[in-house]
């Protein structure tokens, strides 16, 4: 640790001790793809690219998540396992600087999801209220698997279910995406043979004449979407267009996302509104009571947890829980941090590993504590 670390970096280093997070130190430089493939437009679009000597996208670390992860599959360390960190990330930001240093923990392998987000939310909060002692949070959660529950329960099929599932965690996005279903947008007609081909659902035939196209124009098949890839888009496109949400499961869907109570009411406020609709949410209604009761045990104050059903985080990875933590201003988030099941498996674990974590942005924090 120098001089450029935050002054309050001690004490957060021993707080993880405490709560029993191993230190891990993962390298400034990173491969690129998991990013690229993983990590969502919004951080996409921030990372600083390079190539190494073979010509291997590399990037400058932008988050921790995805490294810690990184790590533990190299050194096969068991599981479960808890790790944290407290380092520099670089991102293009709209607001400061472009490295600053980011903490946090990442729990891995614990089977008990309910008290594993509990306790993911509970060691965030700690962590600021060591930070900024005499601070108002407030913690917003909401929840990627409950919000696929209810599109899988409104009968919408597959494509449209993983366009909503993208946008969730940008308003801008789902308002696009809900616009569209309510209203498909017409666009220009395809030249022959590809309309053909596009309502026909031949995926095979459709990549084979994207391929001629591109070698007849001297373009290479790896030089940005394969013609795998744009035959699949344009078919996914045309099914999407076609797919007409009636009323009633649009106003339920409407309903659904206008969800914003303590989240001691909310296990309640959910099965009232999936009575209402007539929609079964199974398994994801019930681990969000589970994890609901385990976040009261950790003892927050009442009222400063709420329970937000369009709130969602911009990284694509995550599959459950999501959530920030906000001071009084609530600008910008102070935290944020969610569950990310499928992320080990995709990153090359040889077995699923759940995975839950959070990360403070500490240059956040610092300015609050000199504001004082």
């Amino acid at each position: 640790m120098n001089a450029r670390y935050p002054a309050i970096a001690s004490d957060i280093l021993k707080l993880f001790a405490a709560r029993g997070a191993d230190a891990v130190d993962v390298p400034v430089l990173q491969p690129a793809d998991p990013f690229l493939d993983m990590a969502g437009e919004d951080l996409r679009r921030r990372i600083f690219l390079t190539e190494s000597e073979t010509g291997a996208s590399l990037c400058l670390r932008p988050e921790f998540t995805i490294p810690v992860c990184l790590d533990h599959i190299h050194t096969q360390s068991g599981t479960p396992r808890r790790y944290s960190y407290l380092g520099e990330v670089f991102r293009q930001r709209r607001e400061g600087g472009s490295e600053f240093f980011q903490a946090g923990v990442e729990d891995l392998g614990d089977t008990d999801t309910a008290a594993a987000d509990a306790r993911s939310v509970a060691d965030a909060h700690a962590l600021l209220s060591l930070c900024l002692p005499g601070h108002d949070l407030t913690v917003t959660l909401g929840d990627q698997a409950i919000f696929e529950a209810v599109l899988a329960a409104l009968g919408l099929p597959r494509g449209w279910r993983m366009r909503l599932a993208r946008a969730f965690g940008s308003a801008e996005l789902l308002a696009a995406a809900l616009g569209d279903l309510a209203a498909p947008t017409r666009t220009s007609a395809l030249a022959e043979p590809v309309a053909s081909l596009v309502a026909s659902g031949d995926h095979d035939a459709l990549a084979a004449h994207i391929a001629a196209g591109m070698e007849q124009a001297g373009l290479s098949p790896s030089a940005g979407r394969t013609p795998n890839d744009i035959a699949r888009r344009l078919i996914e496109k045309a099914e999407l267009r076609s797919v007409r949400l009636s009323s009633d499961a649009f106003e339920a869907l409407e309903r659904f996302l206008a969800i914003h109570v303590s989240l001691d009411e909310a296990p309640a406020a959910l099965k009232e509104f999936a009575a209402g609709a007539g929609l079964t949410l199974g398994a994801a209604l019930d681990n969000f009571a589970a994890r609901a009761k385990a976040v009261a045990g950790h003892g927050l104050a009442a009222g400063s947890v709420r329970y937000d059903a369009a709130f969602g985080r911009p990284l694509d990875y995550y599959t459950g829980l999501v959530f920030e933590i906000s001071g009084p201003d609530a600008e910008r988030p102070l935290a944020g941090g969610g569950r990310y099941d499928r992320l080990l498996t995709l990153l090359g674990a040889g077995k699923p590993i759940p995975g839950v974590g959070f990360s403070v942005w500490l240059d956040r924090i610092e300015a609050l504590r000199e504001a004082r």
